[in-house]
């Protein structure tokens, strides 16, 4: 894998303005890009939240390197929140200048028209089906989906989708989110579909194991959040696995009367990316591209590993010597290699959710 700024460092022959710029290279190399960033001295994101994949280290480390001051509207926001603050503030000077979204996300706001072309320095060493062919998007890290659970006050914690269904969960299993707008919580609808029978093209039984677990009162329809985690609200907890790891940390730290364990559902594996990408109509879009760099190179990935999530460029950083390696042994073990939706699937599969979720999951 290339080092941050390693393809971008030469400028090209004619460096072109950053908001139209698509590689640091086009843009007349990283000094320049670097230059320009530091000029704009602002960067604008949207539903990041500092527990979240270590976002809080990276805007540090980006803020302290850059001496850029990054702002986060909403950090408990959606990714729909932010697609919608895409198409609906164009022009205005107050959208994000980047994203951070779930892959299906990602590729609706690229067939929009409402995402940027940009390589980044280590472009060519993401995987070829965890990237935009015109460089639009791409996935930066990701997980597993998995169990969290509250081992004080549940007596004994869940490890499958079909534990869910037993009467002693009761009022505890919730979701992050409403899978009509949240990444990690549609994630959690299509595991629960491979645990039940379905498949990357058929999620109704994901919605169906829901129902279930609604008129059965297992279900409770509330976000589920540290909060309401330490609150009692939500001791059973359906999310991505570094985020339910990381939630055992921050207890920990705070010495939070909870003890939160996190199991990955061998009945319903599923695993996905979060795709990043620069807005087309960015307010400040040097800003936008240096971010991209630093979340793509290797002190950015190994950040993202800091806090168990797997970052997209793991394989080629293990290769080149550039990873972490006590912070990879860190994650949990999980078995086989996942498979992922095509397009075309994510794409069914959100229209499925997105009609039938609200009647079948009232709350």
């Amino acid at each position: 894998m290339a080092a941050l700024g390693a393809c971008g460092e030469e400028p090209s022959a004619a460096p072109r303005a950053p908001a139209v710029a698509t590689s640091a290279s086009d843009a007349g190399g990283m000094a320049a890009l670097t230059a320009a960033a530091k000029k704009e001295g602002a960067l604008h994101t949207m539903a990041l939240p500092r527990d979240w994949a270590n976002y809080g280290a990276l805007i540090d480390g980006f803020e302290k390197k850059y001496g850029i001051k990054v702002t986060v509207e909403n950090p408990e926001g959606t990714s729909q929140d932010e697609i919608n603050a895409l198409k609906e503030r164009r022009g205005a000077g107050r959208a994000p200048d980047v994203v951070d979204v779930g892959d299906s996300f990602a590729r609706s706001a690229a067939q929009q028209g409402l995402l940027a072309p940009y390589e980044v320095a280590a472009y060519d060493s993401i995987p070829e089906d965890q990237k935009d062919s015109r460089a639009r998007w791409y996935n930066n890290y990701g997980g597993y989906v998995s169990i969290g659970c509250d081992a004080k006050r549940v007596t004994t914690c869940p490890a499958t989708f079909a534990d869910l269904r037993k009467p002693e969960y009761k009022g505890k299993v919730a979701l992050n989110g409403d899978p009509t707008r949240s990444g990690s919580a549609f994630a959690g609808v299509y595991a629960a579909a491979l645990a039940n029978g379905g498949s990357f093209d058929d999620i109704q039984p994901g919605i169906d194991f829901f129902a279930e677990l609604s008129k059965n009162g297992n279900f409770v329809p509330v976000e589920s959040t540290p909060s309401t985690i330490e609150k009692g609200q939500t001791p059973i907890s359906i999310d991505w696995d570094f985020l339910n790891l990381g939630y055992a940390d921050e207890f920990r730290r705070k010495g939070a009367d909870v003890d939160w364990r996190t199991a990955i559902p061998f009945d319903g594996s599923f695993a996905q990316y979060y795709a990043n990408g620069v807005n087309k109509n960015a307010p400040h879009p040097a800003a936008a591209r240096l971010w991209q760099e630093y979340v793509f190179s290797p002190e950015g990935q190994n950040i993202r590993l800091g806090a168990y999530a797997r970052p997209v460029l793991m394989d080629a950083m293990e290769k080149d010597g550039t990873l972490d390696k006590a912070a990879a042994e860190n994650l949990p073990t999980v078995e086989g290699t996942p498979a992922f939706p095509t397009q075309e699937q994510q794409r069914k599969a959100r229209a499925t959710v997105n009609r039938g979720w609200a009647e079948a999951v009232p709350g």
